[in-house]
């Protein structure tokens, strides 16, 4: 498999190549030259084929050759080995539980397998760049991003890691995930917006200088080996769908980057079983204007409550586009979006919780609201949310509106697992640069 530049300017690379490098020399994101067919058989008899040999199945033509067969078994292993349930809520809406992971978040999973992926590349390289030059790799995080990669990197030989954050604007546990650990992963607490954290990345891997006095290498869901396992969990919800349900389901994703739908929809077009997708965005909403008006818009990032949303122009949305060749009306066929706002959320979370006794996150509380209203359009359909992290991430939040503290002993122990060792900088690419050329 080669993947080449969506800003068609680059070279094609492999797996490899395009996961060392995060991002194409043209700045554009790597897409893969052709999407892999998976054969109706395999969807028929999933339920009788365990999650590793469905991710290995899944994974393995985006790979080629690059990893061994055994190595690569060993790294979906490694990457899938916690409980990803699909729960039911109520007759016609059902979570997939994607926060079991270490971090308590679905980035867990291509967190995971990329540090993994990444790990072996290291330790085979002995020609190139990567054998005389530590590794840094430089990600920015609205939320839950941060803690997953940090964890997966952590003590990874020849792997720093650095992290932007927006002060104040993440929330108490995922801080404690993304700041407590020390030792090869550094915090820095941004005085902005993600947005800011984001563009300060991005200016990162476009400077010259920078880049020839270190290796950087991108860990948000622009790296491939990032993004490409995020379709692991959409095939593991239909292995469990199928046992109770003969229609296709509705998915309905939480978006803000936009990676973990336009995985999904990826795996739809290798021929997962879907009827819709749903992104469920708050109150940033430049996705849901534009399958409105056909005019992309980015605008600001706005602090919402759900906070691993608030991303005011989404890298992954090119991806999405890509896979529909462009094409808006055969976009819009298949993807439906609603913005929902943080009163809508918090109702949401008290409705469900009273009524069903589920308890969602913020993220889960958008998606469950934007499937809601899809449903009532198609009623003779039954869908699913991703719950992509456990509600004890915003506690304080849910305490605020449903008046209890019923995750109390769990946030406690969250928060208290280390001491907090972050640098507060400004929004000031100099400063960034600075503190990465003293790593």
């Amino acid at each position: 498999m080669l993947y080449y530049s969506l800003n068609k300017q680059s070279p094609t690379v492999d797996f490899k190549q395009a996961t060392i490098a995060g991002q194409a020399p043209d700045k554009g994101l790597y897409f893969p030259e052709s999407i892999p067919q998976i054969e109706k058989e395999f969807f028929d008899n999933i339920e009788q084929y365990s999650n590793e040999e469905i991710a290995f199945k899944v994974i393995k033509p985006y790979v080629g050759n690059c990893i061994p067969d055994d190595e690569l078994k060993r790294i979906v292993s490694e990457t899938v080995n916690f409980e990803i349930p699909l729960v039911p809520i109520n007759d016609t809406i059902s979570s997939l539980e994607l926060f079991h992971g270490p971090t308590l978040a679905f980035k867990d999973i291509g967190a995971r397998f990329m540090s993994r992926c990444l790990g072996y590349f290291l330790k085979q390289d002995t020609s190139t760049k990567l054998s005389t030059k530590k590794v840094t790799v430089l990600v920015a995080t609205s939320g839950d991003t941060g803690g997953a990669v940090a964890n997966g990197f952590y003590n990874v030989d020849g792997v720093e890691v650095v992290v932007l954050y927006p002060s104040k604007k993440v929330s108490a546990v995922q801080e404690a995930q993304i700041a407590t650990l020390g030792k090869n992963i550094h915090a820095l607490e941004v005085d902005g917006t993600f947005d800011d954290c984001q563009q300060m990345v991005k200016q990162a891997f476009t400077d010259a200088e920078l880049n020839s006095r270190m290796f950087l290498t991108s860990a948000n869901s622009i790296n491939v080996a990032r993004w490409l396992p995020q379709q692991f969990y959409y095939f593991f919800a239909y292995k469990q769908w199928k046992l109770h349900n003969k229609i296709e389901p509705i998915i309905c994703v939480p978006s803000g980057n936009f990676g973990n739908i336009c995985a999904g929809i990826l795996a739809h077009d290798s021929g997962l079983p879907v009827h819709h997708f749903v992104a469920a965005c708050n109150a940033n909403k430049v996705v849901p204007d534009f399958l409105l008006t056909e005019k992309y818009e980015p605008k600001p990032s706005v602090a919402t409550i759900s906070n691993a949303m608030d991303v005011g122009n989404p890298s992954n949305f090119v991806r999405i586009l890509e896979i529909f060749h462009q094409q808006f009306t055969s976009l819009k066929s298949k993807l439906s979006s609603y913005s929902i706002t943080d009163d809508e959320t918090k109702k949401t979370i008290k409705k469900v919780y009273q009524q069903y006794n589920y308890l969602l996150d913020p993220h889960g509380a958008v998606a469950y609201n934007a499937l809601e209203k899809e449903l009532q359009k198609n009623t003779s359909f039954k869908g699913m949310i991703l719950e992509t992290a456990h509600p004890v991430k915003f506690n304080p939040v849910i305490i605020d509106f449903l008046g209890e503290n019923i995750l109390a002993e769990k946030e406690q122990k969250l928060l208290f697992s280390g001491s907090k060792q972050s640098t507060f900088m400004a929004n000031d690419y100099n400063q960034l640069k600075e503190i990465l050329l003293s790593k």
